[in-house]
């Protein structure tokens, strides 16, 4: 029923499910970063490729929402929506860029374990966007916020487990303060996944 009584101007939902696509890509070149540096350059330069990507879109949801004058869901929630997704991809770029530019020499298991969660993260993210133009979709919605929330919960534990390592075992305080901000970037990742779940929360609960 919401489905056929939503507006549809502006496209508003395309744009959603092109930007959800584009943090997945983004956090499986992290992760295929993590597993293999010897590709450096050319992952570094992907994530970089499909940040602007998504500059793209969120830049013509933004100047969609100016011009609708009816739109299918609350303005905010939109721009909201939009700028968090947008989060995400701008700290997967930092993220790729301070491994080139620290010089991080080699991926840990700690760092591969938080891009995967980085990932499981976003294609989370992209199911929950993908049902959001109708409300009939409302509970299995709910249920993969839910399944956010518990991977930004899975996130928080390897980053307080990675850190208490870090200072125990790591003797060259250089590979510390690099690891420890890489560590923290990652993990900020899972927690703008972890926002845009609240949002599309909020937006079931004003809609349904």
């Amino acid at each position: 029923m919401f489905g056929r009584l939503m507006p549809t101007e502006g496209k508003f939902f395309e744009l959603f499910n092109q930007h959800a696509e584009l943090c997945v890509k983004g956090a499986a070149e992290m992760v295929a970063l993590m597993t293999n540096f010897d590709d450096l350059e050319n992952r570094v330069h992907a994530i970089e490729s499909i940040e602007k990507q998504a500059d793209k879109v969120t830049h013509n949801a933004i100047e969609l929402l100016h011009k609708t004058f009816i739109t299918p869901l609350d303005r905010d929630d939109i721009h909201q929506l939009i700028t968090r997704m947008d989060d995400i991809l701008d700290l997967l770029e930092d993220g790729a860029q301070t491994v080139s530019l620290y010089d991080i020499k080699n991926p840990t298991q700690e760092a591969k374990r938080l891009a995967e969660l980085c990932l499981g993260c976003t294609e989370k993210v992209r199911s929950a966007v993908e049902m959001l133009n109708n409300m009939d979709n409302s509970r299995q919605i709910l249920a993969i916020c839910a399944d956010i929330d518990r991977l930004e919960a899975d996130a928080d534990h390897v980053m307080r487990a990675a850190m208490s390592k870090l200072f125990r075992d790591e003797p060259d305080v250089r590979n510390l303060i690099k690891y420890k901000a890489f560590y923290e970037i990652l993990e900020t990742v899972t927690d703008r996944c972890e926002d845009v779940a609240n949002i599309i929360e909020g937006i079931i609960v004003e809609n349904v």
